[in-house]
């Protein structure tokens, strides 16, 4: 069977289209990285440390102490250890396993989406330590996402490892934001929601924030363990009757709920926060912006769109997709940048992510258009797959027939990583050492 030329010519632009977003996406992650913003807002000269617009002495040989929680723990304890050598101590708590280890410093691997006996002994070891830290200590945090996690000891001694971890599972599961999330995890936890802060008191404290939580819930990042809590048990309450959460709760944790005897956590105005400071030095903003110099780059007419940030993955594409047809009408080629998240309520266990569950389900809103979508994290990793997000255009399901693919029946499944991996439009990256949400590039020509 003959090509025309012209159908030839749509296949080849389809695939450099491809291409393009890819290299949009990956300049982003290079430009938005947390050794250059700790060159910006960290820095050392002589013995005073400057952390933002705040200026610490440490002269006298004042006992630094930093707590790293996080994706990015590692790399954020690596660039401070940069700044300060051996006048530096403290406990690194990653996803992974440390490819080096700082002198001075104790690393644990925690679980990551559900807590696990490391996160365990992690949050007991920080808990001793902060605990010992006395007024003339400067306490530094360094918060990025997937924290929630990986550090974490119950509030109620009635309540197991065994039952942390299905309460866990039930609120990733639940299709609950992130905040929502966070509401439930702060009011289970003894070191969630401002509770680090008061083990650290009366120590001087400022946090580093890596931040994969909206710009305006900074208490959500690593469900706030050194910032007042802007929510309450009655939200948990609510949320707990919205998701029907209840029963997928194990006995312990659901009794908490049933007589009502959560307890409150830290909040602004609480002596523990005293001596504290928070500073963000890197967010979804940066690679936001990233991405639409790249793009702008490569001659799109960009857009930035973050108004479907934690909605549900399907009205998020219909939304996405409905402002780049309408930017398109005046403009050849056009891109629209969403950063943040979006939520998806997982029915059957196939193997994916958010990202690649919102690429497969635009395919088929886009079949034979000149459109190309990438949904991507940024940390590298995208729900139970080793992809970190997927990339799809108006040829993706042409190109799935040809290889027996079904495009309806891996969405119905959630089991996207499968279909895109044959195809070759998963994005594979490995852990990225960063988290700063997801970043959406949509592309029009």
């Amino acid at each position: 069977m003959m090509i025309s030329p012209e159908r030839s010519a749509d296949v080849a632009l389809a695939r450099q289209m491809r291409q393009t977003a890819r290299d949009i996406f990956l300049h982003a992650l290079g430009q938005a990285g947390i050794e250059k913003a700790f060159r910006r807002h960290v820095h050392l000269d002589r013995s005073v440390l400057r952390i933002g617009e705040d200026l610490y002495d440490l002269s006298a040989e004042r006992r630094v102490f930093a707590v790293a929680i996080g994706k990015a723990a590692y790399t954020m304890m690596d660039c401070l250890h940069a700044q300060l050598g051996t006048r530096l101590t403290g406990i690194a708590v990653g996803a992974v396993e440390a490819a080096e280890h700082r002198l001075g410093v104790q690393y644990f691997r925690g679980g990551h989406p559900v807590p696990d006996t490391e996160s365990w002994r992690a949050a007991e070891a920080v808990l001793r330590a902060l605990k010992q830290q006395g007024p003339a200590a400067l306490v530094i945090f360094l918060l990025s996402g997937g924290g929630s996690a990986l550090l974490e000891k119950p509030i109620s001694e009635d309540i197991s490892l065994d039952d942390l971890m299905a309460a866990y599972k039930a609120l990733v599961l639940s299709g609950a934001t992130i905040v929502e999330i966070n509401a439930i995890r702060k009011h289970l936890s003894a070191v969630k929601g401002g509770r680090l802060a008061q083990a650290a008191a009366p120590a001087q404290q400022v946090s580093i924030l890596v931040s994969d939580v909206p710009d305006n819930a900074p208490d959500a990042l690593a469900s706030g363990p050194t910032m007042p809590d802007s929510s309450s048990v009655d939200d948990c309450y609510r949320l707990a009757e919205k998701y029907e959460l209840l029963p997928q709760l194990p006995q312990p944790v659901r009794r908490l709920f049933t007589e009502r005897r959560l307890e409150e956590t830290p909040k602004a105005g609480d002596e523990a926060f005293a001596r504290s400071r928070w500073w963000t030095v890197l967010s979804n903003a940066e690679i936001r912006q990233a991405a639409a110099s790249a793009a702008s780059q490569a001659g799109f007419a960009v857009t930035i769109d973050n108004s479907c940030d934690d909605w549900d993955y399907a009205a998020a594409a219909d939304h996405l997709l409905g402002r780049l047809r309408e930017l398109r009408q005046g403009v050849s080629r056009v891109c629209l940048i969403s950063g943040g998240e979006i939520t998806v309520r997982v029915q059957n266990g196939g193997r994916g992510g958010r990202n690649q569950q919102f690429a497969l389900f635009c395919a088929q809103k886009i079949a034979g258009e000149s459109i190309t979508i990438l949904s991507a994290g940024t940390d590298g990793i995208d729900g139970n797959s080793p992809a970190t997000g997927a990339v799809a255009d108006g040829t993706t399901l042409e190109r799935a027939r040809a290889k027996g693919l079904d495009a309806e029946e891996a969405l119905a499944r959630f089991d996207a990583f499968p279909f895109f991996e044959t195809l070759g439009d998963a994005i594979v990256t490995g852990p990225t050492g960063n988290n700063l949400r997801d970043l959406r590039v949509l592309l029009a020509y």
